[in-house]
C-alpha cells in the first residue's frame, strides 16, 4: 500500500520530469540558436573579406593603369598601399574558410589568379619606367590582365554565392528551431499543468479515504488510552506517598554518617599534620648530615692541600741549597777574575771591575737565598701545626657525623611510626567517606525515585488531558474528512 509522502513524491516526481524535460529541449534549442547564430555571423564576415579583396584588386589595377597613362608617382602609391592591404586580406579570409572544403579550394585559384594577375602588373610597371608608356600601353592592351581580372571576379563571385547560399540555410535552420523550442515549451507547460492537476486529483482521493479510516483508528485508542491513564494516576499517587516516607528515614540516617565521617577527617588532619613535622625534623636531620659530611670532606682536602704545601716548601729549600752552591761558585769565579784581571795591568781593568759587580751580585744572591730559607722554614712549620690541628678538627666532625647517622636513624622509626598511623586514620576516613557517600547515594536514589513518582503523576495527568484532547480532535478531523467527501 503506497504511503501518503509516496503518493505526493509521485505526483511531483512526474511534475519534475515533465519539467526538467521541457528545460533540456529548451536549453538544446538555445544553444542551436546560438552556434547558428555565430556561422551567421561568420557569413557576413566572410563575405566582407570577399568584398575588401575584390576592391583592394580594383585599387591596384587603378593605380598601375593611372601610373603607366600619366606617370604620376601618386597613382604609384596608390597601387603599392593595394599591394600592402592584399596579403593581410587573403590570410584573414583563408582563416575564416578553412572549415569548409569547397571554399578553400576555391580560394586557393583565386590565390593563384591573384598572383598572376598582380606579377603581369608588376611587369607593366617596371616596363613603363624603363622603356616608357607605348611599351607599357602594349602589354595593357593584350588583354591578358582583363581575362586575368574577369576570371578573378568569378571566383569571388562563385565564393560569395556559395556564402549566401550557406547563410540562407543557416537562417532557414535557426527559424526552424526557435519555432521547435516554442511548440515546446507550449505544450510542455500545458502537459505538465495538466499532469499536476490530475495526480491533485488522486491524491486528495486517496488521501480522504485514508485519513477517515485513520481518524476512526485514532478514536478507540484514544479511548482505550484515557482509561489506563485514570489507573495510572492513582498508582502515582500511592508511590509518591511511600517514597515519601522512605526520603525521611535516609536523611536521619545520613546526618549520621557525616558527623561520624567529620570527626574520623579531624582525626586523619591530625594524623597528617604529625606526619609532615616528622619528615620536616628527618629532612632538617638529613641537610644537617649531609652539611657534616661536606665540612668533613673540606677538611680532608685542607689537610691534602697543607701536606702538598710542605713537600713544595720542602722542594723549594732543595732549589735554594742549589741556588746557594752556585752563588758561592759564582763568587769565588769572581774573585779569581779579579785576580786574573789586576795580573794583567791596564788591559784587564775592565774586566776586573765587571768581575767584581758579578762577586757582589753573587753576594746578594747568597743572602736573599739565606732569607727565603728562613720564610720556607716558617711556612713548613706553620703548616706542620695546621695540619695537626685539621687532623683535630677532622676526627671531632667524624665523631659528630656518627651522632647525627644515630639522631637521623632514630628520627625516621618516628616518622614510620607516625606514617602508619596515618594511613590507619585515612583508611577509617575513607571508609566512613563510603560509607557516607553510600548513603547519600541511597537518599539522591531514594529522591530521584520521588521525584520520578511525582513526574509520572504530572504525566500521567497531561496523558489524561492529551487523550480526552485527542478524542476531541480526532471527532472534529472525522467531521471534516465527512464533510470534504
Amino acid at each position: 500500500m503506497w504511503t501518503f509522502g509516496r503518493k505526493i513524491g509521485l505526483g511531483y516526481g512526474l511534475a519534475v520530469a515533465l519539467l526538467a524535460f521541457v528545460g533540456l529541449v529548451s536549453y538544446r534549442g538555445v544553444e542551436s540558436l546560438i552556434s547558428t547564430s555565430r556561422w551567421v555571423s561568420h557569413t557576413h564576415e566572410v563575405l566582407e573579406h570577399l568584398a575588401r579583396a575584390g576592391a583592394l584588386m580594383r585599387e591596384a589595377e587603378s593605380g598601375q593603369r593611372g601610373y603607366i597613362i600619366s606617370g604620376d608617382e601618386g597613382y604609384l602609391a596608390e597601387y603599392n598601399e593595394a599591394l600592402g592591404s592584399i596579403p593581410a586580406n587573403a590570410k584573414a579570409l583563408r582563416t575564416l574558410v578553412s572549415d569548409n572544403v569547397r571554399q578553400t579550394q576555391s580560394f586557393d585559384d583565386v590565390e593563384r589568379l591573384v598572383a598572376a594577375r598582380l606579377a603581369l602588373m608588376k611587369t607593366a610597371v617596371d616596363v613603363r619606367k624603363a622603356q616608357g608608356v607605348d611599351a607599357a600601353t602594349k602589354i595593357i592592351s593584350s588583354g591578358d590582365g582583363k581575362r586575368s581580372m574577369d576570371d578573378i571576379r568569378a571566383r569571388l563571385i562563385a565564393m560569395e554565392q556559395e556564402e549566401r547560399r550557406l547563410l540562407a540555410q543557416r537562417a532557414a535552420e535557426s527559424e526552424s528551431t526557435a519555432t521547435g523550442v516554442h511548440s515546446t515549451i507550449l505544450f510542455g507547460t500545458l502537459l505538465c499543468l495538466l499532469v499536476a492537476c490530475i495526480t491533485g486529483y488522486a491524491i486528495t482521493r486517496s488521501l480522504t479515504s485514508q485519513v477517515g479510516s485513520a481518524v476512526q483508528q485514532v478514536t478507540s485508542s484514544s479511548a482505550e488510552l484515557q482509561a489506563a491513564a485514570n489507573q495510572q494516576v492513582s498508582g502515582a499517587r500511592e508511590q509518591a506517598q511511600s517514597m515519601a516516607e522512605i526520603t525521611t528515614t535516609i536523611s536521619e540516617l545520613l546526618a549520621t554518617s557525616r558527623q561520624i565521617a567529620d570527626s574520623s577527617q579531624r582525626v586523619s588532619e591530625v594524623a597528617v599534620e604529625m606526619s609532615t613535622a616528622a619528615r620536616v625534623g628527618d629532612t632538617t636531620l638529613a641537610k644537617t648530615q649531609e652539611s657534616v659530611t661536606a665540612i668533613r670532606r673540606q677538611v680532608d682536602q685542607i689537610v691534602a692541600h697543607m701536606l702538598e704545601l710542605g713537600k713544595k716548601s720542602q722542594q723549594i729549600g732543595s732549589v735554594l741549597d742549589i741556588v746557594g752552591e752556585l752563588a758561592e761558585q759564582t763568587n769565588i769565579l769572581a774573585i779569581n777574575a779579579t785576580i786574573e784581571a789586576a795580573g794583567a795591568g791596564e788591559a784587564g781593568q775592565r774586566f776586573g771591575v765587571v768581575a767584581d759587580e758579578i762577586r757582589k751580585l753573587a753576594d746578594r744572591v747568597g743572602g736573599s737565598t739565606k732569607e727565603i730559607r728562613s720564610l720556607v722554614e716558617d711556612v713548613r712549620a706553620a703548616v706542620n701545626t695546621t695540619v695537626m690541628a685539621t687532623e683535630g678538627g677532622s676526627k671531632a666532625v667524624e665523631a659528630g657525623a656518627r651522632q647525627f647517622g644515630e639522631v637521623t636513624a632514630q628520627f625516621k622509626q618516628i616518622g614510620g611510626l607516625v606514617i602508619t598511623t596515618t594511613e590507619a586514620a585515612r583508611e577509617i576516613e575513607l571508609s566512613t567517606k563510603q560509607q557516607a557517600t553510600a548513603v547519600e547515594q541511597v537518599n539522591v536514589a531514594v529522591a530521584n525515585v520521588a521525584q520520578a513518582a511525582k513526574e509520572t503523576e504530572v504525566s500521567s495527568n497531561q496523558t489524561l488531558q492529551t487523550s480526552s484532547q485527542l478524542t476531541g480532535l480526532a471527532k472534529g478531523l472525522q467531521q471534516i474528512v465527512h464533510a470534504g467527501a
